[in-house]
């Protein structure tokens, strides 16, 4: 006898199986069977599979997952039980998620990375955390968010230490996983105290609750609010939670690194908009001025972290954890200007990230000097295309007008004024305002210095300035400037940065320009994602 009729038999009915629709679901599933794909067809023998099939499949994966975006848009309906939704705001995200990794994909075309891990494997944990991400963003019900998070993180753990024979790799995937396990488990446990205080693990179900009951200083509630935000607080790198950042981001590959700081940071925010402005909207007073504290925290502690940084790795780790306060504002206001404002801050950031991390790649590739701010100085006169893109990043990073990074920054302020936090918006001024010093001084060292050889050191067989200080990397270079060296980065082994990595530097440069000075086509996707919203209309 079947479990089916041994439960008719006991007098209880079959619960019905949860409706699925295919349409909705379409560009999870594309991410997913791409994912599958791809790693299959990694297995194959031939070079030509794999180094250039391989890659270009994963682009077309993320391709087709923005037009069936495209094809959904509009069509907002839940999913499975109302465990997800498919809404402007999912696809609005997911078009992030997927032009961060069609850049990611160009970036490690030639990476060291994928040869080390197998291009199948890579690309696959590519596709699967762009699948969480997804899931996250949609997600509508506390276990859906916890499946989404776990899933975008758990492949990004491995792709943090793909370059197996570099230890800063390993170390950086280590380091990732201890710290994301512990955010994921400190956001499980705020997620539990939350079903215990409301009794639900659907948005509609706990905001309903909260709207009916007497629970918005109830202390488990609070307790689970708190926790939750300090898990998503680790994962979006907010300060005080931000501390694996630096660390991580300088030790993974640096496609990953551009992954990490452009799609984590949209899911996250993402599933924020959706979590406090669903979930939690009736107890915002409790949570608006906890979140407005963090938002100025990071701000502070980004900029100020950044300023002495050689590395440019980590002059942009600190730069996203400062970028993170000033998108986390929007999500203080709990408004549909708020709700835009983040929504566009997130598309022009991940464009302006794209840019600066492409030069990153070249110049690893170009120079032996690593990321490190040597390998910039007089990069005006040498290469003048990566020079203008990564300028153009980082005033628009900066807030500079005439850059979409400036327009993104202003909305942002106009929503902190509108919706009562006016202080919070001449946070962001000041913040702003001190990270010219070091966005600044980085297109200082490209235009206005000439071009310097890097000596290598004979012990090492590394060029001297990869672990010297800051005063004996100018003293070798001028050393080896007295001495007459005719060829010192003759010694540097170099290779060319590739057409693809220079082309996609030039076309997010582009993008970065054009956005600022023509903005309102995005303006007008991020005021549809903010109209998903009941309660803002």
């Amino acid at each position: 006898m079947t479990q089916s009729a041994l439960t008719l038999a006991a007098g209880t009915s079959v619960p019905p199986a949860p409706h699925i629709d295919w349409a909705g679901l379409s560009g999870l599933v594309a991410l997913l069977g791409g994912a599958v794909i791809v790693l299959m067809l990694g297995l194959l023998r031939s070079r030509l599979v794999r180094e250039v099939l391989v890659p270009l499949l994963a682009i077309a994966t993320f391709g087709a997952t923005i037009g069936l975006g495209i094809w959904q848009w509009g069509e907002d309906k839940d999913l499975i039980s109302a465990a997800l939704r498919s809404d402007r705001l999912t696809i609005g995200v997911t078009w992030i998620v997927c032009l961060a990794g069609i850049g990611v994909v160009i970036l490690s075309w030639r990476a060291i990375a994928p040869r080390e891990a197998a291009h199948g494997e890579y690309y696959a944990l590519l596709l699967s955390s762009a699948a969480g991400m997804v899931l996250l963003v949609a997600a509508q019900n506390l276990v859906s968010v916890f499946l989404g998070l776990e899933l975008l993180s758990i492949p990004l753990y491995v792709l943090c230490a793909t370059e197996m024979r570099r230890e800063h790799s390993l170390e950086s995937g280590l380091k990732y996983l201890i710290i994301g396990s512990v955010g994921s488990a400190t956001f499980l446990y705020g997620l539990a105290f939350l079903y215990g205080a409301t009794g639900t693990t659907d948005f509609s179900g706990i905001a309903r609750t909260l709207r009916n009951g007497d629970l918005v200083t109830d202390p488990l509630l609070l307790t689970g609010i708190a926790l939750s935000v300090v898990g998503l607080a680790f994962k979006s790198s907010i300060a005080p939670f931000h501390t694996w950042t630096p660390d991580v981001y300088e030790g993974a590959p640096t496609p990953i690194t551009a992954f990490m700081a452009t799609a984590t940071k949209a899911a996250a925010f993402g599933i924020a908009l959706r979590f406090f402005n669903d979930a939690l909207a009736p107890a915002s007073g409790d949570w608006g001025p906890a979140l407005a504290a963090l938002a100025t925290i990071s701000i502070i502690v980004g900029n100020a972290g950044a300023l002495g940084q050689r590395s440019l790795k980590r002059l942009l780790a600190w730069s996203s954890v400062a970028q993170a306060g000033y998108m986390l504002a929007g999500v203080v206001v709990a408004s549909r200007l708020g709700v835009q404002a983040t929504v566009f801050y997130l598309a022009v950031y991940t464009v302006m990230n794209l840019a600066a991390f492409a030069v990153v790649v070249a110049r690893e590739r170009e120079t032996g000097l690593g990321d490190d701010i040597m390998g910039f100085v007089g990069l005006g006169a040498t290469k003048p295309l990566q020079a203008a893109a990564m300028s153009v990043a980082l005033m628009g990073l900066a807030g500079i007008p005439a850059t979409a990074g400036f327009i993104g920054k202003f909305v942002l302020i106009e929503a902190t004024v509108d919706g009562g936090y006016a202080w919070l918006g001449v946070v962001i001024v000041i913040g702003s305002m001190i990270s010219l010093a070091y966005y600044l001084r980085v297109i200082a060292s490209m235009w206005m210095q000439e071009p310097v050889s890097a000596p290598v050191s004979a012990a090492t067989g590394r060029p001297a300035l990869a672990g010297a200080s800051a005063a004996d990397d100018s003293g070798s270079v001028a050393l080896a400037a007295l001495e007459g060296d005719p060829a010192p980065d003759a010694r540097v082994a170099t290779r060319r940065a590739g057409w693809e990595v220079l082309a996609l530097a030039a076309i997010m440069g582009i993008a970065t320009i054009a956005l600022g000075i023509v903005p309102s086509p995005l303006f007008d996707l991020a005021d549809a994602v903010g109209s998903v919203f009941a309660q803002f209309g």
